[in-house]
């Protein structure tokens, strides 16, 4: 695939993860935020695009913000089924 394009939810979601994690005070490895990042994905539309100034300028601020929820709620589903299997696997 072409380096210029990418799906913009990426950069919606690794931010989320970020915010979200810093906020529980966790430190997690790379490898916990790669699958949590891989996990919210799968759950979200892919959203492509070659520069994400071109997809800004024509969101409005309801799908924004649709978005934004939609982001959060893949990234806390996420938590959830990785802490769920880790679980299931330390059973």
């Amino acid at each position: 695939m072409l380096s210029s394009i990418g799906n913009y939810y990426e950069r919606l979601v690794m931010e989320c993860i970020h915010e979200t994690l810093a906020q529980s005070g966790d430190t997690p490895d790379p490898d916990y935020t790669e699958d949590l990042a891989c996990v919210a994905l799968n759950n979200l539309p892919p959203r492509y695009i070659r520069h994400s100034v071109d997809l800004a300028s024509h969101l409005g601020d309801d799908e924004r913000r649709a978005m934004d929820q939609a982001v959060a709620d893949a990234v806390n589903l996420a938590i959830a089924t990785i802490t769920r299997r880790r679980q299931a696997r330390e059973v």
